[in-house]
């Protein structure tokens, strides 16, 4: 029988953390050699910090991200606009729009697009709950800013057809020719939605 060359514990972290999205062997390998390098000061901090995602990080009763009070910081700002929700796949989406710093609406996290083959429908994403922040009468406007992809692009249209009976204006989130970019080296699928997206000059 062949020794074992890598100790149980570090091969426990590595399988650990291959379980994380876009995480394999190697850079696992490479970040638990880097925890295992660090002070044992260090290590506890961190498994301290991984155990206090579960027991202080909650839903938002609202919104349904990641928050550490319910309703969230954002939900619960008077400054920003109540009457106007932003619907994204994931709480990191919601993180990219606010760093873009001129978005001033709540938000809707969905947690997932459909995916029929992966057996996601609307019962498994939070589409009623969507309903139900209209059905309360103070929402103007939904504004669909799912991703690009092919169940991002199947989301949105599943729900502007939902709600396109409802008392509320739908927008979606343009897509376009990036800053920057030469036109002519753009896809005709990313031009064709450039196209459809133009909008008035001021």
């Amino acid at each position: 029988m062949s020794p074992q060359v890598v100790p149980q514990a570090l091969e426990r972290l590595i399988h650990d953390l291959t379980k994380l999205p876009g995480i394999g062997k190697k850079t696992a390998s490479r970040l638990a050699l880097s925890i295992l390098r660090r002070s044992a000061g260090e290590a506890r901090e961190l498994a301290a910090a991984l155990n206090e995602l579960h027991s202080s990080i909650q839903l938002c009763s609202c919104c349904f991200t990641f928050s550490e009070s319910d309703p969230c910081t954002i939900c619960a700002d008077h400054k920003r606009d109540a009457n106007l929700i932003c619907v994204v796949e994931q709480p990191g989406d919601l993180l990219a729009i606010e760093k873009a710093g001129n978005y001033l609406g709540h938000y809707h996290i969905l947690h997932g697009v459909l995916a029929p083959m992966d057996g996601v429908g609307p019962n498994e994403i939070k589409v009623s709950e969507l309903e139900a922040r209209i059905n309360s009468g103070t929402v103007r406007e939904i504004f669909i800013a799912t991703s690009s992809t092919v169940p991002g692009e199947a989301t949105a249209n599943y729900l502007i057809d939902r709600l396109q009976n409802k008392p509320v204006l739908i927008t979606r989130l343009a897509c376009g020719i990036p800053m920057g970019m030469d036109i002519k080296y753009a896809d005709k699928h990313t031009l064709a939605r450039a196209i459809e997206s133009r909008c008035k000059t001021s």
